[in-house]
């Protein structure tokens, strides 16, 4: 029996304008609903497949809360205690969850494993990071500042630090949405235009802005954001990348060179002193613990989005 071919979320640009509207629009909805403690649950007796290689918090988390409060079962694998750590290929490991489960989420390191995952999976598959994109975060962080500012078209987001999954993820949500990114950090960690397997298309090179001096970076900003400067997979390199990025920490002086209204926002977890100053994150302008608990309300908007479609308020 011939089964329709799922769609998938690996990228932010695997749906369009539209489709983000009405993701931010049920985000809002559902996240309303949930702080009146009204039953929501459209995926009664549904399953999600939780798939990790990298350790995880807020994602784990947000899955799997989202999941039973939609009214659905989620369940946990870590590949270190599965037949996946043990070599089972990724392409059947893909054959049999999708036969027994709904919905897969996977959070891994090499990109090509969810798409590999999903080029075999009868059900929709979505990205809970992968060493490339960050395409949850990122869906949370626009939803964030949708919430307090309004609409981001025309706005700009300054990115500090590293060019990791976060940026480029916020490229492609800026050549989507309408914003502009300016991006600045230090020599040898910049924007790979020409990214192994995954450049950076026209439209998102139209969207950034380089700079040397991040003070620069963040003028007129209407949100400031960084990460870690050193991302999971990439500790070995720790000691050197302190080193590379002293100059590169969000400060007070950056935030009052950014727009008077401009937000601040980090994916977490957050090491203060290093990328960002402790008084930036534990400020006025930080809306990092509303960005967190976004990951929740859309990641379920997300979720029930894959499997059922758009649906009336």
């Amino acid at each position: 029996m011939s089964h329709p071919t799922p769609r998938h979320y690996l990228q932010f640009s695997d749906l369009d304008r539209e489709e983000y509207a009405y993701l931010f629009h049920r985000s809002s909805l559902i996240k309303a609903r949930f702080k009146r403690y009204e039953m929501h649950q459209p995926l009664v007796d549904r399953t999600l497949a939780m798939i990790f290689e990298k350790h995880s918090t807020r994602t784990r988390l947000s899955f799997e809360a989202g999941m039973h409060q939609l009214g659905g079962a989620a369940i946990y694998i870590n590949t270190r205690d599965s037949q996946l750590g043990r070599g089972e290929p990724i392409e059947d490991a893909a054959q049999v969850f999708s036969r027994m489960v709904d919905l897969v989420m996977i959070r891994t390191y090499g990109h090509d494993i969810v798409e590999r995952f999903a080029a075999h999976s009868r059900v929709p598959v979505i990205n809970g990071l992968t060493n490339e994109f960050h395409p949850c975060q990122v869906l949370a962080d626009v939803f964030t500042y949708i919430e307090h500012r309004g609409d981001i078209a025309g706005k700009i987001v300054a990115w500090v630090g590293d060019a990791n999954n976060m940026l480029y993820t916020w490229l492609q949500a800026a050549a989507i949405l309408g914003f502009t990114v300016h991006f600045s950090g230090p020599a040898g960690y910049g924007v790979d235009l020409q990214r192994a397997g995954y450049p950076v298309s026209e439209a998102e090179r139209a969207c950034l802005r380089c700079f040397d001096d991040p003070l620069q970076a963040c003028e007129g900003a209407h949100l400031v954001t960084t990460d870690v400067w050193t991302s999971m997979g990439y500790e070995a390199e720790n000691a050197q990348r302190l080193q590379a990025f002293q100059g590169f920490m969000v400060d007070t002086r950056m935030m009052a060179r950014a727009d008077a209204q401009a937000l601040f926002m980090h994916c977490l977890p957050a090491h203060r002193g290093e990328e960002v100053q402790g008084e930036v994150i534990d400020g006025p302008q930080s809306v990092v613990w509303d960005e967190a608990e976004n990951r929740l309300h859309v990641q379920k908007a997300l979720m029930e989005f894959m499997l059922l479609g758009q649906l009336p308020d």
